[in-house]
Order: structure tokens, then C-alpha cells, then sequence
């Protein structure tokens, strides 16, 4: 190596380049880990399995407070409002976490700010394991939401951009699917173990996360963005396996990237122009029909059908949901490059559409019916039945391509302000759904679940109209058919 590449590695921090497999680009396929790397799915899938502990990170985060309510507010003496803030606050966190997350994404990479959405995570979890006053679970709970809500816009857009576009929905779909396993292990972890322990455990993810990304290659298309030509070839020639033929698609990024004017400082108003308004509107519509569709609110209200169910075990019945999540969007991880984003979303916004209908029904006829007649208890079931029928359809397609379309759709040029706009509008949505939904569920739960399944239909009409199909194509072809 000349000492001009050795000034420009010095030059260049770790954590866009790696040293390994650079050192392995160079060596002769002789020792084994040459040989495993030359598989390129291997190392997408491998570096996919890193990236996706935070997502874990972000399910164990939204399930927490679930499995820990009356621990608690026993231990730490806080009021039922005092509880609801504390679970409130990883929104507003997020919100937060969102806005920086699309300019942190694009000034030091999407690993190095994967590594800054890791450390407040940690010492969030840290905080509440150890809080003897609200103020430091207060506090956890902040840093928590601002990790996760960089981790729920960077994590979608590293997948989509390393992954070969065969594999691309599958892979996408990972995102999705490691946040109902982290919601999932809350739950269960929560069986067992109190709330204390629980915040320990929720450190384990980011400390794996932490020493991963020293490992792992960082986005080919964002290192050719910085102009960093060598190591974007290099990354891309470990991602596709060293025996690769990597030609076309180092031409096909560049020349996206020299269109899209690679130093061009995009502002506010350019957003205005269709090639950047169109795919920014189908994100955010379908990140805001995602939360508005009303998940977190049959989940909040889920403990109490099932109780009026008749289930004596609400937190295990919590935790089978949490595993119904889990199947369903695994069985959506091996659909989506198979039948489509578009029929996925389709088939998933009908099915809730009538699941919530399902829902509306049985309460409305709950409300006029006394409470010790048969009937009365074949609705509790029925609304059960409509709440679990919600949460597989949602799982088989809104849960998951929302963040899977938005990492494909947004060109690169303009992805850090769009990315965070979006992201944004998602977690603002959950909020407002999360804070009105018990009031709206004390004014009318058959007219709350009617509201739901009226978004859900919307989402019908939405999809079908303005969302387009990315099933087989590349990410520079998605993009060129918005100019």
C-alpha cells in the first residue's frame, strides 16, 4: 500500500469503512473466513442480523411498560398519570430522535449513527433500572425514545440500500419483524422477572449492536454520495461476494448519484417538485395510515377484551399476541418478494377494515345487551376474535412495507430531510393515537374501533391509487420513475 492510501484510511473514520474486509478484498480466498465471505448473501444476511438488533431494541422499548405497570407504581409510588407519562415520554423522545435522524444518517453514515443511537439507549436503560424517583425513570425513558427514533428511520434505510433488489422485501421485512421479537421478549421476559431486571436485560441488544457495527460494511450507496469512490466499490464487492461481477451496478449507483447532484444542499421548498413531493407523500401517508389505523390502541385496550373475554391471564394472553405478531410478520418476510408490496398492503388494510368492523359490532351490541345473558359473552369472544384477526392482517403487510417503501422510494439526494420528515409524522401519529385513544374508548369503544376501521379503508383506497409496486426493481429505478 502506498502512503497516500494509508493518509487517505487515516483520514477516513472506522466506522465508514472497516478494516476487515478490506484486508479480505485484497487477500487470497485461502482462509475460511475469505471463503464465507464470498457468498454475498451470507454477508447481506449477516450484516442484516447485526443491524437488527435495534430494532429489538426499539420492540423491547414499546413493550416494556406493558409487563412492568404495577411494579412500578408499587415501587416508585406514582399515580396511574404519573405511569402514562412515563409512557408517553419514549414518544416524545423518538419525535426527537426523529428529526436529528435523517441528518445524523448523512453527516457521519447510517453505522456511525446506529453507534449514537445505541449509547443513549444504554444509559437510558440504565437510568430506569436504578430509579429511586420519577425523575430518573422520567429521564431513561427520554433517552430511550431519542435512540429509537433514530433506530426506526436508519435501520430500513441500511437494509434497502445493501441488499440485492431479489432479496430486498424479505430482507426490509427483517426491520419489522425484530421489533414485534423485541415486543415479544418483553413480554415474556416480564412473566418472569421484575421491572428492574427487565431494564438490565433491555441494555443486552445495544451492547451486541455496539461492537457488531465494527464488522459490518457501511452502505455502498451512501459512501458513493460522499464521493468515496474506492470504498464504495470495496463495500459493495464484499456485500455481492468477492467472485462478483459488481460492474453494472457500480454504474447503475454512480451515475444515480452524479444525477441527483451529490453536493446539492436540498431545502424545504425543493421538496415542492414531484420528483421529490410524490414519493415523500406516499411515505408519510403510509407511515401516518400505519398509526392511525389504530395498533396501539386495540393493543392498549386488548388486556381488557380479553378480560371481558373471560381470560384470567391477561399478561400471558398479552404475550400470545406478541407471538402472533411475530408469525405473522415472519410468514410477510417470505411473501414480500414473492407477491408484492402492493398486494400485501392491499389484502392487510381489507382484512383489518373488516377485523375492526368485527370489533365495532360486538361492542355496539355489548352496550344494549345485560351482562348476565349468553349473548353478552359470545360478543366478549367475538371482539376477541376481531382484535387477533386485526393483529395478523396488520402484521402481514402495514406493520412492516411502510418503512420498507420509504427506504425504497426516497431518492438519495434527498433521503436525510425526507427520511426525517416522514419518520417524524410517524412517531407524532403514534403519539396522538396512543394519548387519545383511552378517551376516545371512554366516549365509544364500538364508535372508536368504527374510526379505525374507516382509516383502514381509507388505507384500501390509498394504496391502490398512489403506491407504486418496488417488487423487482432496483433502488435507482424506483427513483427514476419520479422525474
Amino acid at each position: 500500500m502506498s502512503s497516500r492510501d494509508e493518509n487517505e484510511d487515516l483520514r477516513k473514520p472506522f466506522l465508514h469503512t472497516g478494516s476487515w474486509y478490506r484486508m479480505s478484498s485484497r487477500q487470497s480466498s485461502s482462509t475460511m473466513g475469505s471463503q464465507v465471505l464470498r457468498d454475498g448473501s451470507i454477508s447481506v444476511v449477516l450484516c442484516v442480523l447485526i443491524v437488527a438488533l435495534g430494532p429489538i431494541q426499539f420492540g423491547f422499548t414499546c413493550g416494556y411498560s406493558s409487563p412492568t405497570q404495577s411494579g412500578i407504581i408499587n415501587d416508585l409510588n406514582l399515580s396511574i398519570s404519573e405511569f402514562s407519562l412515563f409512557g408517553s415520554l419514549s414518544n416524545v423522545g423518538a419525535m426527537v430522535g426523529a428529526i436529528a435522524s435523517g441528518q445524523i444518517a448523512e453527516y457521519v453514515g447510517r453505522k456511525g449513527s446506529l453507534m449514537i443511537a445505541a449509547i443513549p439507549n444504554i444509559i437510558g436503560w440504565l437510568a430506569i433500572s436504578f430509579a429511586q424517583d420519577s425523575s430518573f425513570l422520567f429521564m431513561g425513558r427520554l433517552l430511550e425514545g431519542f435512540g429509537v427514533g433514530i433506530i426506526s428511520y436508519v435501520v430500513p434505510v441500511y437494509i434497502a440500500e445493501i441488499a440485492p433488489q431479489n432479496m430486498r422485501g424479505a430482507l426490509g421485512s427483517v426491520n419489522q419483524l425484530s421489533v414485534t421479537i423485541g415486543i415479544m421478549l418483553s413480554y415474556l421476559l416480564g412473566l418472569f422477572v421484575n421491572w428492574r431486571v427487565l431494564a438490565v436485560l433491555g441494555i443486552l441488544p445495544c451492547t451486541i449492536l455496539i461492537p457488531g457495527l465494527f464488522f459490518i460494511p457501511e452502505s455502498p450507496r451512501w459512501l458513493a454520495k460522499m464521493g468515496l469512490t474506492e470504498d464504495f466499490e470495496t463495500s459493495l464487492q464484499v456485500l455481492r461476494g468477492f467472485d462478483t461481477d459488481i460492474s453494472v451496478e457500480v454504474n447503475e449507483i454512480k451515475r444515480s448519484v452524479a444525477s441527483s447532484g451529490r453536493k446539492t444542499t436540498i431545502r424545504f421548498a425543493d421538496l415542492k417538485r414531484k420528483r421529490y413531493w410524490y414519493p415523500l407523500m406516499v411515505g408519510i401517508g403510509l407511515l401516518m395510515l400505519q398509526q392511525f389505523s389504530g395498533i396501539n390502541g386495540v393493543l392498549f385496550y386488548s388486556s381488557n377484551i380479553f378480560a371481558s373475554a373471560g381470560i384470567k391471564s391477561s399478561d400471558a394472553a398479552t404475550f400470545g399476541l406478541g407471538a402472533i405478531q411475530v408469525i405473522a410478520t415472519g410468514v410477510t418476510t417470505w411473501l414480500v418478494d414473492k407477491a408484492g408490496r402492493r398486494l400485501l398492503l392491499i389484502i392487510s388494510s381489507t382484512g383489518m377494515t373488516i377485523s375492526l368492523l368485527l370489533v365495532a359490532v360486538a361492542f355496539y351490541l355489548k352496550g344494549n345487551l345485560p351482562e348476565d345473558s349468553h349473548l353478552y359473552s359470545i360478543m366478549g369472544t367475538l371482539s376477541l376474535v376481531g382484535v387477533v384477526a386485526m393483529v395478523i392482517t396488520f402484521s402481514l403487510g402495514l406493520g412492516a412495507l411502510p418503512w420498507l417503501i420509504m427506504s425504497e422510494i426516497l431518492p438519495v439526494n434527498i433521503k436525510g430531510l425526507a427520511g426525517s420528515v416522514a419518520t417524524l409524522t410517524n412517531w407524532l401519529s403514534s403519539w396522538v393515537v396512543t394519548m387519545t385513544a383511552n378517551l376516545l374508548l371512554t366516549w365509544s369503544s364500538g364508535g372508536t374501533f368504527t374510526i379505525y376501521a374507516a382509516v383502514a379503508a381509507f388505507t384500501v383506497i390509498f394504496v391502490t391509487l398512489w403506491v407504486p409496486e418496488t417488487k423487482g426493481r432496483t433502488l435507482e429505478e424506483i427513483q427514476l420513475s419520479f422525474r
